[in-house]
């Protein structure tokens, strides 16, 4: 016979319901030029805009930003160094080197590159052959180091995108969506401050050739410091970019644009428009109790809930709609339960539309209860389920 606690721990997820104090927050009229498009703030993932964010399209060199994300975790994880040197293959060389007819690093045949320079390769020059020179010397091959892109995507939450190669050339398998972008864009500018500068560098130069970065936002004056262009005929011009104004930063994607200007042009509007009409509003401070779970079986009935730091929202500087916020969990949560275990989120919500949601983990230790508190848990939950 299935416990009564196992019975009935979904139902705990349609009760805990927090309505936040009103706050502002206005899908403003704009559109975009752009086919596939998205803005997001930084901090708190509130998705300011979106067209066919969810839509699969061609990535071009986007897709790059996924070998850059991998590389960067195994550096944190120091199961890379900056100073590990690769090997240019002759495939590298003939695939993604000046022949090719791409973008790329020129790197020489046979030689050894340290991953710092490569890295440069990728992100100012958008090399090629820097690309397949890592993938080669990481998995022996680039299918076999589209298999690690795609296993780390599902990991950071990129659900609806698929890599197979390493540099974005062209590949009918190959699809990413604007949402998923921002998901990686977010995941770098956030989790690696030591390596991220990297995408605000003006230029690198190797074998003797300096190239200039391919970002255009870097030099127009809105705060932009990364991310990646991209571009093929079956993508069109697209570009992942990131500013910041004051306290405030945001991301932008946009893709399927016809021209490289028309990718500049619609990528600063965004930008400009986010600045202009979104402010950063606090809903729970840092450490602030954000709700509370049940506990079954526990010296105590309830555990509070708390946000990994402050909770923040962009909010519409026009004061119009309102905000309301779901404290979800699953429960209740069988004791013995420690701090810090993740076991809910908080839904921020406009409208009836989901534009943000954060973690929510348990914030003190409750030992198990003695026998006679487990049995009348054990009645409660029955009870419940009766009702």
């Amino acid at each position: 016979m299935r416990s009564p606690f196992r019975r009935f721990t979904a139902l705990a997820a349609l009760v805990l319901i927090y309505l936040l104090a009103p706050q502002a927050i206005h899908a403003q009229t704009f559109d975009s030029k752009a086919p596939f498009a998205t803005l997001i703030d930084a901090d708190s993932g509130t998705v300011l805009f979106e067209k066919d964010a969810d839509k699969k399209m061609a990535p071009a060199s986007l897709s790059k930003l996924m070998l850059v994300e991998y590389i960067f975790n195994a550096l944190t994880q120091k199961q890379l160094s900056l100073t590990d040197t690769f090997v240019v293959s002759e495939n590298a060389w003939r695939k993604g080197g000046a022949n090719s007819g791409g973008s790329t690093m020129f790197a020489k045949l046979d030689s050894s590159i340290t991953l710092g320079d490569l890295l440069r390769g990728i992100i100012v020059q958008s090399g090629n052959d820097a690309c397949i020179v890592i993938a080669e010397g990481i998995a022996g091959s680039e299918i076999a180091f589209s298999d690690l892109m795609n296993k780390r995507a599902r990991e950071i939450g990129m659900q609806n995108s698929t890599f197979r190669n390493s540099t974005g050339l062209p590949d009918p398998d190959q699809r990413v969506t604007a949402r998923d972008m921002a998901v990686l864009a977010r995941k770098i500018v956030l989790d690696y401050p030591e390596y991220y500068p990297i995408f605000a560098e003006p230029e690198f130069e190797w074998n003797g050739i300096n190239q200039r970065n391919r970002n255009p936002l870097l030099n127009d004056g809105i705060g932009a410091d990364g991310l990646k262009t991209g571009y093929t005929e079956e993508s069109g011009y697209g570009l992942v970019g990131s500013a910041k104004s004051g306290d405030q930063r945001l991301i932008v994607v946009v893709n399927g644009l016809e021209s490289s200007r028309e990718r500049a042009t619609e990528a600063r509007k965004l930008l400009e428009w986010g600045f202009r009409t979104f402010r950063q509003a606090t809903l729970f401070e840092n450490d602030e109790v954000v709700a509370e779970a049940n506990v079954y079986g526990g010296t105590k009935g309830k555990v509070a809930l708390k946000a990994k730091g402050a909770v923040r929202v962009l909010v519409a500087r026009s004061n119009a709609g309102t905000l309301k916020g779901r404290a979800v969990y699953t429960g209740p949560i069988e004791a013995p339960i420690e701090p810090g275990m993740e076991v809910g989120a908080l839904k921020i919500f406009q409208d009836d539309r989901l534009i943000q949601e954060t973690p929510l983990f348990t914030s003190e230790k409750i030992e198990k209860g003695e026998l006679h508190q487990r049995a009348l848990d054990a009645l409660g939950e029955l009870l419940l389920g009766w009702l």
